[in-house]
């Protein structure tokens, strides 16, 4: 961590939020922090971070009318070393994910007290991601299920099955548990994986893992025993 104070600069479309943000980091930070400006406009928000050259910035992203996104692209195309802290007045799931392949390096919620926003600050200048736990778990369900486009074109056999070829359950074993046929089961196979995309056997098993179809909380999981 570098000697000197961090700089920051805030860029969020309520100037009185704005500036009581600065004022308590300068109150109860100003050993470890220098507010380098702010600015309620989104295209102004490259400037801002090059005229004081921002170690930081925290980005409201609901800021019309191109939205807090693309203040974060903008400043991370421009100064991919500055880091950015992302504030959302909601737990809007779409729009942190967005803020985050946008480049964000963190993303909290306006509820989160600011008052302890210093060491999430710290913690992202230091290199590191932070992202609220309830945000984080949601995300991370978000990411391991199947798209709702895939799952419209699945049955519920269809899942069965895809279970039981994620385990590695042999066609004849698939048959006996499908109560069909050998050779329908292989017609059944061969069926599945053109709707899901997967090449082989083995690609299905890497997609159920993915979209976590064997975890125990999922509710396509089965006992295979």
């Amino acid at each position: 961590m570098k000697d000197r104070r961090l700089v920051i600069v805030i860029v969020d479309d309520h100037e009185l939020f704005a500036r009581g943000l600065a004022l308590l980091l300068s109150t109860n930070a100003g050993d470890r922090f220098e507010v380098g400006g702010l600015t309620t406009h989104v295209e102004e928000a490259p400037a801002l971070v090059e005229s004081c050259g921002a170690d930081l910035a925290i980005v409201d992203l609901a800021m019309p009318p191109l939205g807090g996104t693309a203040a974060i692209r903008q400043i991370k195309r421009r100064f991919p070393g500055t880091r950015v802290l992302a504030l959302s007045g909601s737990d809007d799931l779409d729009l942190a994910e967005q803020a985050l392949r946008a480049g964000a390096d963190g993303y909290l919620t306006k509820s989160a007290d600011p008052e302890v926003l210093v060491a999430p600050l710290l913690t992202v200048a230091a290199g590191f991601r932070v992202l609220e736990g309830e945000l984080l778990d949601l995300l991370l369900t978000a990411t391991r299920k199947p798209p709702e486009a895939l799952l419209e074109g699945l049955g519920s056999q269809d899942l069965r099955l895809w279970t039981f070829l994620a385990r590695g359950l042999e066609t004849n074993d698939i048959a006996n548990r499908m109560l069909v046929s050998e050779r329908t089961a292989k017609r059944m196979v061969a069926s599945l994986l053109n709707k899901i995309g997967a090449a082989n056997r083995v690609e299905a098993a890497g997609l159920a893992g993915t979209y976590g179809l064997l975890d125990s909380t999922s509710k396509f999981a089965e006992d295979a025993t």
